[in-house]
């Protein structure tokens, strides 16, 4: 291991090691006389280690236990984890960063978490901007640290954390693991592994009834290789699945609707989560598979008001600037706006299956019919179920998408797996050429 700290004391180590043979640069924020405090040692000695990650083109992995900036150094040690951001910033999209928090990170410096890839969280760690003392004089709420930025709320309500694990031992596996599907760099591919067969078939799980309630995992599970798939923001937006697993070998990036939580729905959450997978995929040249199950994106007030628009369009701008092998399977509903930015073929998807229970449309029968039928429906509401039943039948299914191109193909589910290798095998060499620009503007 080359180390960049040995003689300058203070509250990190640093250095480039390798991790399960992979190199790495690696530092580990903690200990020193305030609790792994950043100042202007650890602060530069962090900058250069991540300096050199990108130099080297390896990830860059980090540990912390910080209890912030080291007040006893004043201004300067805001400026000593600024200088910190700024390296992390100008990593992002060139090396995967990985971080684990297995203690506190607290103060401006847990804004480190929000620059990194992925984030794993042991069960005792917390992290916040404000601390409780600054919630209680500002709001008169009493919480704790771990009410207020422990792992569980970043697990849940905030999205911060991609993995949970109870201690540094098996953060330290959890960052192994993530790092078995990255490549070095965004200038390298991932490594392919040996090939395992799925654990399950996908041909039995989703419900013949449109309405009725299915795990898309067992989806998942029936198309990727076994044991590979690694889900990730688990229990943030859970009515979207991501994660990332191997098929026939190849790492993939995983995004599924998931019918058992708010019927499959798009929210802004859900939304937000997509979108974080679909872009550092794509920078890393990891193909994406898109599992589309969802009635449209989720009808509320609220919802609106705080920003679905901006927030769905998140999810569409991810899809649409994505230049890595994408295949989008329709398993079911298929509706609405919600469908489009599911990587649909407009979106710019390279193969878009459908299944023969796939129903593509604006909109699901029972609301088509209220909006195109609502004299006939006055006069007679016994004639919903043959207007929904004929709408059903003339716009509802995979056969119409087909006929005018918006699919590419029916499939039968268990022949799913081996048509989404034979096309990642056929787009391996896949290069997009990207229009000359500073950055395309996201809708943040």
């Amino acid at each position: 291991m080359l180390t960049l700290a040995a003689e300058r004391g203070g509250a990190v180590d640093a250095g480039l090691r390798r991790i399960d043979g992979r190199r790495v640069a690696w530092f580990r924020l903690a200990g020193g006389k305030h609790r792994g405090a950043i100042g202007t040692v650890e602060g530069d000695t962090m900058r250069r280690v991540i300096e050199a990650g990108v130099d080297a083109g390896v990830p860059i992995i980090g540990v912390i236990d910080s209890s912030g900036a080291d007040v006893t150094e004043g201004v300067a040690a805001l400026h000593a984890w600024g200088t910190v951001a700024r390296a992390l910033a100008t990593a992002s999209g060139q090396v995967p960063v990985l971080l684990a928090v297995v203690g506190p990170c607290v103060s401006g410096p847990a804004l480190l978490l929000g620059l990194a890839d992925a984030v794993v969280m042991t069960t005792d760690a917390f992290a916040y901007v404000s601390g409780p003392d600054a919630v209680a004089a500002f709001s008169g709420m009493d919480v704790d640290h771990h009410r207020l930025g422990g792992a569980a709320i970043h697990a849940t309500r905030s999205g911060v954390a991609s993995l949970v694990v109870d201690d540094e031992d098996a953060a330290l596996d959890a960052l192994a693991a993530l790092l078995s599907y990255v490549p070095d760099n965004c200038m390298t591919m991932p490594d392919n592994s040996e090939a395992a067969a799925p654990i399950a078939s996908a041909a039995d799980v989703v419900p013949a009834t449109p309405n009725a309630s299915y795990d898309v995992r067992a989806v998942v599970d029936g198309i990727v290789d076994a044991g590979s798939f690694l889900e990730l923001r688990a229990r943030f937006a859970p009515n979207l699945v991501t994660g990332l697993a191997r098929v026939d070998g190849v790492p993939v990036g995983i995004v599924a609707n998931q019918p058992c939580q708010l019927a499959g729905t798009l929210d802004i959450a859900a939304s937000q989560k997509g979108a974080g997978l679909v872009q550092w995929c794509d920078a890393f040249n990891i193909p994406l598979v898109t599992l589309v199950d969802t009635p449209g994106f989720q009808p509320g007030k609220d919802i609106e008001w705080r920003g679905m628009i901006r927030h769905g369009a998140q999810l569409a701008h991810a899809y649409a600037a994505a230049t890595v092998p994408r295949v989008c399977v329709i398993l079911r509903k298929a509706f609405g706006g919600a469908y489009i930015v599911m990587d649909s073929r407009p979106m710019g998807s390279d193969l878009c299956l459908a299944w023969p229970t796939a129903e593509i449309a604006v909109m699901g029968p029972a609301g088509a019919v209220n909006i195109l039928f609502r004299r006939e429906l006055a006069a007679d509401p016994t004639r919903r179920v043959d207007l929904e039943a004929d709408y059903e039948l003339r716009y509802c299914n995979a056969r119409m998408a087909a006929e005018r191109g918006y699919v590419d193909a029916i499939v039968a589910p268990d022949d799913t797996r081996a048509l989404i290798a034979e096309t990642l095998d056929a787009l391996a060499a896949k290069r997009e050429h990207l229009p000359r620009r500073r950055h395309a503007n996201i809708p943040l």
